[in-house]
């Protein structure tokens, strides 16, 4: 899993150099990789949003039918079949959405601990190799963080760039390296923030609890206020259970901003604030209301023109009546017309036949 997350995390490390080259900074860097990250996105987040939608109308007409036949388990399951299939909804839309954000921070995570191999893609050989001889120079081998040790060359990197060499003394990094390391070495400062850095490791003056401070604070008032544009009662009965999800997820979140460097911090805070932009905007294009109205004026469409397909046809002029009917008919005409000439005669003194008596 290591090798799997730290190969896509290279993968993603393309993206950030290519960031960082054109401003020279980390912090902006990863801001420009997180609105690029949600562009890629913005297409399955569209598609999370419509399933949404699609499941909030299944669930209420899945409240119907359950009410319908509650005494009949078999024909509600049948019922409930083909209304998801109908209505397009699954209990399982929208989950690869809504783990793929945590998949790609992992991945960023990964590119930011190990910047030489994942970022800036020097060899591994190399890093290896002076990540080794460093961890064996008297007064710097027994501070050394192997975990974050390519941070930490990247941190120290004027002061050590004279250890690094190989056995025979030739220097481990040729003249791009250098200045590709040295570059990213005075890129991580972002508005005194040292994105380098572990909050949980640095004073309380460096001012980097404010990434999980950040962390927590963006992440729970964007979700209260999606909650709130989507009309979620959060008062309602059974919503205690969300209520402490809001808090538990958000603070599980900072926990790990806290002890991983600042930077993985600082790109979960940008995540967290382009996608709360990214969902009011599906909101107003793809909330439930917005999508039960176009799918009701399909259906009144698609129903128009099935109408217009049919022929008219003209009742009167193609009904056809019963040869027994139709003899029936001209008896009952040819009696009326007889009683019509009796009471002719009788009137007149004539007789049956209308002769004179």
């Amino acid at each position: 899993m290591y090798d799997f997350m730290n190969f896509i995390g290279g993968i993603f490390g393309y993206i950030l150099w290519g960031s960082f080259f054109l401003v020279k900074n980390f912090g902006i860097s990863i801001i420009i990789f997180s609105i690029i990250i949600k562009l890629l996105m913005f297409p399955l987040s569209v598609k999370q949003q419509k399933s949404m939608a699609a499941n909030a109308r299944f669930q209420v007409k899945q409240q119907e039918i359950m009410k319908k036949y509650a005494k009949n388990r078999q024909k509600a399951n049948e019922e409930l079949a083909l209304l998801m299939e109908k209505e397009g909804a699954s209990p399982y839309s929208g989950c690869l959405t809504s783990i793929l954000p945590l998949i790609i921070m992992m991945c960023v995570y990964y590119a930011v601990v190990n910047p030489l191999t994942n970022t800036l893609h020097i060899a591994s050989d190399k890093v290896s190799t002076a990540l080794n001889t460093l961890s064996t120079l008297p007064g710097i081998g027994a501070g050394f963080n192997t975990y974050y040790g390519q941070i930490d060359l990247v941190k120290y990197f004027p002061q050590l760039q004279s250890h690094l060499v190989n056995s025979d003394g030739n220097a481990l990094f040729n003249a791009n390296d250098c200045q590709n390391i040295m570059d990213f070495h005075n890129g991580f400062n972002f508005f005194g923030l040292d994105l380098l850095a572990t909050p949980s490791a640095s004073g309380f003056n460096t001012l980097l609890w404010i990434i999980p401070v950040l962390c927590f604070g963006t992440a729970v008032a964007s979700t209260f206020i999606l909650q709130k544009l989507n009309g979620t009662n959060m008062n309602a009965p059974g919503s205690g259970c969300m209520k402490v999800m809001i808090f538990v997820m958000p603070l599980f979140s900072a926990y790990i901003a806290y002890t991983v460097p600042a930077a993985v911090g600082f790109y979960w805070i940008c995540s967290t604030v382009f996608g709360f932009i990214q969902s009011v905007v599906l909101n107003k294009f793809y909330n439930v209301n917005i999508m039960e109205a176009r799918a009701e004026a399909q259906r009144i469409v698609l129903r128009e023109q099935e109408e217009a397909q049919v022929e008219f046809v003209n009742a009167t002029a193609t009904v056809k009546v019963p040869a027994k009917k139709k003899s029936e008919k001209n008896n009952n005409d040819h009696t009326a017309q007889k009683k019509k000439n009796t009471s002719k005669n009788k009137q007149s003194g004539n007789d049956y036949r209308g002769r004179k008596k």
